[in-house]
């Protein structure tokens, strides 16, 4: 899942971005509102977890200004203002929840798989599927023909990518672009290493392969059309 992080404070910000990577979650940052607010209206993130004393434009300003945008997007308010009333203004500007700094990342972890809880996704659309290959979007496991797929956390986010674009052609650019969050050069080969990588887990030892290369233009998980006849 890809979340923003606007944080000025840099050492919470890369505390808490360190700790989401190793989750398996794609992480951009943003050090005060003003560009915040711009990451958090150009991009769909799955969730933002939002300071609320920021420079350039404070916390319930920038969430204020999603609302009043449609943003629906899930905000974790992050402050050191723990009041009663604190807590009560932050939610009523908007926000889905709100941790009190200092915090553990393993609260504030909880939080965020109960917010995606409490979305209620709805069973075709936290189950993802190509033929027998399936993704498990609510428990993260990837089964093919009922086997379990064991996958590093950036295989199952390129995974959970192709599938959400079953059937199209995924290029280089989108998967490093909605994948990763920092820009690789296109040319460089990383995106070649995991998808082999991909490939051998989720196609070797079944029958019909699903992960074809588009030769010259990128990726694309389908079933293979029945041969005539």
């Amino acid at each position: 899942m890809r979340i923003l992080v606007i944080e000025d404070d840099t050492e919470t910000a890369n505390y808490i971005a360190r700790g989401l990577k190793e989750h398996g979650h794609t992480v951009d940052q943003a050090d005060d509102g003003k560009d915040g607010l711009f990451m958090a209206l150009e991009n769909d993130y799955g969730i933002i977890i939002l300071d609320r004393m920021l420079p350039a434009l404070d916390g319930l300003s920038v969430l204020k200004t999603l609302r009043s945008s449609d943003r629906q997007t899930p905000v974790i308010i992050l402050s050191a203002l723990g009041e009663v009333d604190d807590r009560v203004q932050g939610l009523k500007a908007g926000g889905d929840d709100y941790l009190v700094k200092p915090f553990a990342f393993s609260e504030l972890l909880a939080r965020i798989e109960a917010l995606l809880r409490r979305g209620e996704m709805k069973p075709e659309t936290s189950l993802l599927k190509v033929a027998d290959l399936e993704l498990d979007r609510l428990t993260h496991t990837v089964k093919r023909a009922g086997k379990i797929i064991d996958l590093q956390p950036r295989e199952y986010l390129i995974l959970e990518f192709l599938l959400q674009h079953a059937g199209q052609i995924v290029t280089r650019t989108m998967l490093l672009e909605n994948v990763w969050d920092y820009h690789f050069d296109p040319q460089t080969n990383i995106i070649d290493v995991h998808i082999s990588r991909l490939r051998n887990k989720i196609d070797r030892g079944f029958d019909v392969p699903l992960l074809q290369t588009v030769r010259g233009a990128g990726y694309c998980l389908r079933e293979p059309a029945p041969e005539p006849g």
